[in-house]
């Protein structure tokens, strides 16, 4: 009876239930992606207008509360696309991004988007090789970019670039300045990827009593090249960063940004935030993967090739029993496929379960004619059998009683 209310509550995925156990502030966030940005900026990538807009529609059609559209400064083409996009009518807010100058903000308004990212580096490395300036011309300059924007009725979140190796005192003070200014967000950037949960959620949370959180939220922006950037963003949200940055199969400088498709599940899995449309995550993300010409990994969790593949025999037995078995959620819910393969691991159980599921069924010794075929393939020739193989393979046995 428990599992039968437990498969009623829970039709399409598994919640992880440990987490009824772990103390930690209620989650209360809005996703910002950046894709047509910051992904973007990974090398060799550029997006058509058309490319940029059909994107942003999808990502609004999921429930993406905020879409950074581009750094409008950088060209006139970018500049239109970013404008095209922020009146395209999206229920979505439109931002795009901005150093600390008047220049780029005023080419920001008039992209009518809803906020600009005003960022400016605060590293010691990055003023001194990078600004050439002290902290204080800095930071005086940024705070006009942002008071000249919140003159001109724009929202402003400021951003601090390279964040993770800024002192914690120095951001506060500036995340303050900022605040005064009626700034509405203000950033922390893992420029280098250099986080991990534990560390996140102790820097966001020495943000989080520094600052006054119901007129300023919290952002977080996390990079990927230690392979930690979902479960960055995951940490800052349950310390209580509100703005968690996003891009499509993680792409972005480097080795990436934070995978949306990873964040969103996880979002429902580990916090039960249902609000998000998946059904579509996949073919966002083959869409994304077309236009940046960067092809997604095998093992991808959620969007890959293999992220509903089964080939073990004990695992594909159970699945045909009940997919949950070995799927932490089904591949419907996020417009994937189930793919059951015939390998060198998949035994008389599992090979009998596939014929059925594709329509067949076999006489002993046509199966056992069928399955020694399977094992000379699997471990002579060291691949798979694919449906459409298998299906010939039995087609053709049963073709030799004629």
């Amino acid at each position: 009876m428990e599992n039968q209310t437990h498969e009623e509550q829970y039709p399409d995925y598994c919640r992880n239930s440990l987490m009824d156990f772990v103390k930690i502030k209620d989650i209360d966030i809005e996703i910002c992606d950046v894709t047509l940005r910051d992904g973007e900026q990974t090398p060799g990538v550029a997006f058509s207008k058309a490319q940029k807009m059909s994107i942003a529609q999808h990502l609004d059609d999921i429930g993406v509360e905020v879409i950074e559209a581009g750094f409008p400064v950088v060209s006139d083409a970018e500049k239109d696309v970013v404008k095209s996009i922020a009146n395209m009518g999206l229920d979505a807010r439109i931002c795009c991004l901005c150093r600390s100058t008047q220049k780029d903000v005023e080419t920001a308004i008039d992209c009518d988007v809803d906020f600009v990212s005003i960022f400016l580096a605060m590293s010691n490395l990055h003023l001194k090789y990078k600004y050439h300036k002290s902290l204080e011309e800095m930071l005086d300059v940024a705070m006009n970019a942002v008071e000249y924007a919140k003159d001109h009725g724009i929202g402003v979140r400021f951003a601090a670039e390279d964040a993770t190796r800024t002192p914690i005192p120095r951001l506060i003070d500036a995340f303050k300045m900022a605040e005064e200014r009626n700034a509405d967000y203000v950033s922390i950037a893992d420029t280098i990827g250099i986080l991990n949960p534990t560390t996140a959620t102790y820097l966001v949370d020495q943000i989080y009593n520094a600052i006054d959180t119901k007129k300023t939220k919290i952002c977080m922006h996390c990079h990927d090249d230690l392979g930690l950037a979902v479960a960055n963003t995951l940490a800052a949200a349950e310390a209580g960063a509100f703005q968690i940055h996003t891009t499509v199969n993680g792409i972005g400088e480097r080795a990436g940004n934070a995978a949306l498709e990873e964040i969103l599940m996880n979002l429902r899995v580990q916090y039960g935030i249902e609000r998000y449309d998946l059904h579509n995550l996949v073919a966002l993300s083959h869409e994304v993967r077309d236009a940046s010409k960067i092809d997604v990994a095998i093992n991808k969790s959620v969007v890959g090739q293999n992220a509903f593949s089964h080939e073990s025999g004990i695992h594909v037995a159970a699945i045909l029993e009940n997919p949950r078995t070995y799927e932490l959620f089904l591949p419907e819910m996020v417009g994937g496929k189930r793919n059951l393969i015939v390998g060198k691991h998949t035994g008389t159980k599992a090979l009998a379960g596939i014929i059925k599921d594709i329509g067949y069924e076999l006489e002993e010794d046509d199966f056992c004619a069928l399955f020694d075929q399977v094992k000379v393939i699997t471990e002579t020739e060291q691949r798979s059998v694919d449906r459409d193989e298998l299906e010939v393979l039995v087609q053709n046995i049963l073709n030799n009683h004629k």
